[in-house]
């Protein structure tokens, strides 16, 4: 069965959606390889293995998925340049789970790179439709408009048959700024990465979660500096962790990561200047 936290009265559950290959310096940007790799070992084309870490949230009354993951739409090309041969249909991780996908009501899409928001639709008989479609898809609107510049930094990361039907259909749903999908449940955007990617916090009697998705892709990305060469604003990553890991520090939070394919859940504390993670909850299979 895979890990989950019970928070007071709301039960946050893991679905590992999958993983892929890629290149560990992306990454890690600047931290050298001598320091990363020993959290994550690279193989002989100095690739990482990387996680499509999704949860589900289960309210009194909702039941809402956090990110989609990687989609299943990838040639032959790309499946053996990431190794990722067999795509993982959402729709199947969630049936494992024990989660039907006509039984989510909300789902968030932290933000529209292609590894989290790829298993938002699905193609049949030549139509392409919510994977999920009782749901309603919810993302930043200005994370919406970054994408459709086609920016020569990101352009390639966003890719429109994963959003665009969903809001010819009505089925995507546009914030701005921190909004409250459910009660307990908080949307933050958390600049960095890009400017609009969000922040999931969760908050139940004493207890909260927070995942942080590609603000700390990675377990090993809680030491504030350690940033991705993928963030557009890593000055900006460091002072948003620094503010949000710090809280989490202080007050016990849970976290998750985007794409940590051992780590399920954590907690984390400051000692002497460094960040650790003081316990955590390994990825279980479906």
């Amino acid at each position: 069965m895979p890990a989950s936290l019970t928070l007071g009265d709301i039960r946050v559950t893991h679905i590992p959606a999958g993983t892929y290959w890629w290149d560990g310096g992306a990454f890690f940007g600047v931290v050298p390889k001598t320091l990363w790799s020993k959290h994550r070992p690279p193989d002989e084309l100095n690739r990482i293995e990387a996680a499509f870490n999704c949860y589900v949230i289960e309210t009194a009354n909702r039941r809402i998925l956090v990110e989609t993951g990687g989609g299943v739409r990838h040639d032959s090309r790309w499946k053996e340049r990431t190794l990722m041969q067999s795509p993982v249909v959402l729709g199947e991780a969630l049936s494992k789970a024990g989660f039907e996908p006509e039984s989510i009501d909300i789902v968030i899409n932290t933000h529209l790179h292609w590894d989290h928001a790829s298993g938002n639709t699905m193609d049949h008989q030549g139509r392409v439709l919510p994977a999920l479609p009782h749901a309603k898809y919810l993302v930043q609107r200005t994370e919406l408009a970054h994408g459709r510049t086609n920016n020569p930094r990101d352009g390639v990361s966003y890719i429109p048959v994963n959003y665009e039907p969903l809001l010819d259909s009505g089925h995507m749903e546009l914030l701005d700024g921190t909004t409250h999908p459910a009660p307990g449940v908080t949307l933050e955007i958390a600049p960095g990465h890009n400017n609009s990617m969000m922040i999931v916090k969760v908050q139940s009697g004493a207890d909260t979660w927070c995942h942080l998705a590609d603000l700390a892709p990675f377990a090993a990305h809680i030491t504030p500096n350690w940033t991705a060469a993928f963030d557009l604003f890593p000055l900006t990553a460091i002072e948003t962790k620094q503010q949000v890991l710090g809280q989490a520090a202080r007050e016990g939070w849970h976290l998750s990561f985007g794409h940590d394919p051992s780590v399920a859940f954590a907690k984390i504390e400051v000692l002497e200047g460094k960040w650790k993670v003081i316990w955590q909850a390994p990825h279980q299979p479906l």
